[in-house]
């Protein structure tokens, strides 16, 4: 049986730019996503004891059996109990995170949190230069080839650090407990940032490394630039190769922390048949 959904109202608008080039949709008007023929894409990094936090984390993931196994009625029973920062692993940081009037994880808006995916790919670059930051060159031409971002879209950096996970020494560039001095992993660039958020309206930008500040920053901007707008940011991404430059959805739900300033998130990228091929 075919299993279709309908956003309406402020979630409608956030799909169409992504649905809408596709289907030949209208702004403002609701678009229809058929759930049964969408590939579905899961941008998450599971939570384990491997999961990988801030090198000045007070602690990592913990996971303790609270129950398992059959209980005096017979029947299989299993509980657990978890732990964890709430910056580490795929994340939200939400715009409170960076600037002290910004909204906390639980009062970002539902619609903030969905919309048309923009994948912009550096993985070539990055490659090369672990200390790689999107330029604003990079995104002209990737408008270039790919046509304009669209406002409210959802803009994910692809550099290619998601395969060196769950190697920290690989994934942030050292390894050493506490130490931030010498992390080495590319993301976002200030003008790039700028851009992105404040010329083509970005609802969220997020990238598949551990900050959407590249590893040897020291005034951590593009947070800034994000937390001044009420941006939210999204870290340690995966597959983000498995996704087009354009035409997929992208919902991010993190955990309704209240007062939070980042949680853990499920990240889920949808891509309608037409955009898959």
């Amino acid at each position: 049986m075919s299993i279709k959904r309908k956003f309406f109202g402020c979630l409608a608008l956030g799909l169409l730019a992504g649905f809408g080039v596709g289907l030949g949709a209208d702004q403002g008007q609701a678009a229809e996503v058929d759930l049964a023929k969408a590939k579905l894409v899961d941008l998450t990094h599971t939570y384990n004891d491997s999961t990988i936090y801030w090198p000045n984390a007070p602690t990592r993931f913990q996971h303790k059996v609270l129950s398992f196994g059959h209980t005096e009625g017979g029947w299989f029973y299993s509980a657990y109990s978890f732990c964890s920062p709430e910056h580490g692993g795929t994340h939200l940081d939400a715009p409170i995170h960076f600037d002290e009037k910004g909204e906390s994880v639980d009062e970002v808006a539902p619609e903030k949190l969905i919309g048309p995916a923009v994948v912009i790919d550096i993985s070539e670059k990055a490659a090369e230069d672990p200390d790689y930051r999107l330029t604003v060159e990079d995104v002209t031409g990737f408008e270039a080839a790919h046509g304009a971002i669209e406002e409210n879209a959802i803009v994910l950096l692809r550099t290619g650090w998601s395969q060196r996970w769950p190697d920290v020494k690989a994934y942030l560039g050292d390894d050493r407990p506490g130490r931030t001095d010498a992390l080495h992993f590319p993301s976002f660039g200030e003008a790039a940032a700028r851009l992105l958020l404040e010329e083509r309206g970005a609802k969220m930008i997020g990238v598949d490394t551990a900050s959407i500040d590249y590893g040897q920053s020291k005034n951590f901007i593009v947070h800034q630039i994000a937390g001044a707008h009420n941006i939210s940011g999204l870290e340690n991404l995966t597959n983000l190769g498995r996704l087009p430059p354009k035409g997929a959805v992208v919902m991010a739900l993190p955990m309704k922390i209240g007062e939070g300033s980042g949680g853990p998130v499920r990240v889920i990228a949808m891509i309608p048949e037409e955009a898959a091929q």
